[in-house]
């Protein structure tokens, strides 16, 4: 609903003025089609019985990486990591996704170099629900730093529903117009574990850095939606045979969507 309620029930009747909805707790009621902001199927559990499932409000992405999934048309949804990382991502299109980000780092005075970029991303179904491709990229560049640019091309094959799903990618990084020599690979991977809008996540990344050198991050924590948004948090670990101890990297993030009033 418009005001923020979730009415779960079977649909007896609708029309163009208003949808009959039985309940168990309520009866039948009768609710204005103006009032109600989306309608969703309830999933079936393995006993046969049907039950509503909060929405994966990020379902495009894991921590960070993206999958093979996009936004649908009209869709949009605000992320924030850390608080310096900032991103605005639309869906114009339900193959169309693009994102504008900026790390806000001039607030800190002295003229620091900001970061800001724009992540275009088209999504293509191959097969409804089970098996999605993805391509896209990042193309930023550093205000104060004499136009420095960076930026990432990448394609990713999405395994699963939004809900549980396994990604693997392929991107080439640039720096000041020098691509890296080899790409790096991402394997990721996400699976509900409950209707309140649980999940698990892993984001894993296998990096060559020249000369012999690798560098492999894998990540394993959660997400949790909490009425219209979404927090994600975890653990970020880095192997390499230079680094001789072990330590981890915390991941927080907050994801607020947002939707276009002339939505279809």
């Amino acid at each position: 609903m418009h005001d923020g309620n979730v009415m779960n029930g079977k649909v007896i009747e609708q029309t163009v003025d208003y949808v009959k909805l039985s309940t168990i707790n309520y009866g039948v009621l009768t609710l204005k089609t103006s009032l109600i902001k989306k309608i969703r199927k309830a999933q079936p559990t393995k006993d046969g019985q049907r039950v509503y499932w909060h929405e994966n409000i990020q379902s495009a992405r894991y921590f960070w990486a993206p999958n093979g999934y996009g936004l649908n048309k009209g869709e949009g949804y605000y992320q924030n990591y850390w608080v310096l990382f900032n991103q605005f991502s639309y869906g114009f299109s339900n193959k169309f996704t693009l994102g504008i980000g900026i790390m806000p780092l001039f607030l800190f005075g002295g003229g620091a170099p900001t970061p800001i970029w724009i992540t275009p991303k088209f999504s293509f179904p191959v097969v409804e629900n089970k098996f999605n491709i993805g391509a896209g990229g990042i193309i930023g560049t550093i205000l104060g730093d004499d136009g420095f640019g960076f930026g990432l091309a990448y394609a990713t094959t999405t395994f699963g529903s939004r809900d549980k799903n396994i990604s693997i990618g392929l991107g080439w990084g640039y720096a000041d117009g020098d691509w890296a020599d080899s790409p790096l690979i991402n394997i990721s991977g996400i699976a509900r574990v409950g209707n309140k809008g649980s999940f698990i996540l892993t984001e894993n990344y296998f990096i060559a850095l020249g000369s012999g050198q690798y560098l492999t991050i894998i990540s394993l924590g959660g997400r949790s939606l909490v009425k219209s948004v979404s927090i994600d948090y975890g653990l970020f670990v880095p192997i390499n045979k230079e680094i001789d101890s072990f330590f981890a990297i915390p991941w927080l993030g907050i994801t607020i969507p947002f939707e276009s009033k002339n939505k279809k």
